[in-house]
């Protein structure tokens, strides 16, 4: 039994080392969305929940519920952008992005979905349908379909969608395009909340 110590845990080892070295090689760097109206820091805000937004991460379809960035060729083609990778997936990032477009353009105070304990005022959510690249027209493309709930107002809905021509189908190309489709259709829907 004691002999059968050391083989079983060698073993372990190797199969743990087997497993660990099947995985694909990340990039050497990944991509992100940055926002190009930032909150500046030492802002304050008060206000009535009436004056408050609550963003909520958009859904998102499996096509772009990945780290990879899609490439559409046609209508019913898609193949994955070779060596890009988003740090989390668009859903995540996009939502921080409006949270941080909509505070920085409209003054309102904006909170986190995770913020349970206050009133969440006006809600927005939505679902992001397209965030990659169009490989026909080589073409950065974002899509996203907002619904905006204001309580005894009613909801509202709009589709909003941005693209940027990109150079070439190369993560260098396609990520700062991207990020500027984003970036629109951030600003665009801060317009549409409204102040």
């Amino acid at each position: 039994m004691t002999r059968l110590r050391p083989l079983l845990a060698l073993g372990a080892s190797l199969a743990l080392s087997a497993c660990l070295s099947f995985g694909s090689k990340p990039p050497p760097t990944l991509m992100t969305l940055t926002a190009t109206s930032p909150v500046p820091a030492q802002t304050n805000r008060t206000g009535t929940a009436a004056r408050a937004i609550t963003v909520l991460p958009p859904t998102a379809t499996q096509e772009i519920s990945t780290l990879r960035v899609p490439v559409r060729s046609g209508n019913t083609a898609v193949a994955y952008l070779k060596n890009a990778q988003w740090v989390e997936v668009p859903a995540v990032l996009f939502g921080r992005l409006l949270s941080e477009t909509i505070a920085s353009t409209t003054g309102r105070i904006v909170l986190d979905p995770r913020q349970f304990s206050f009133d969440p005022g006006t809600r927005l959510t939505g679902q992001l349908h397209t965030f990659g690249l169009d490989g026909t027209r080589l073409e950065a493309v974002v899509v996203y379909d907002a619904a905006l709930s204001r309580g005894a107002e009613g909801i509202e809905t709009h589709r909003f969608e941005a693209r940027v021509p990109v150079g070439a189908a190369t993560a260098a190309a396609v990520a700062p395009a991207l990020n500027q489709a984003a970036n629109q259709v951030a600003a665009d829907v801060a317009r549409w909340v409204g102040s």
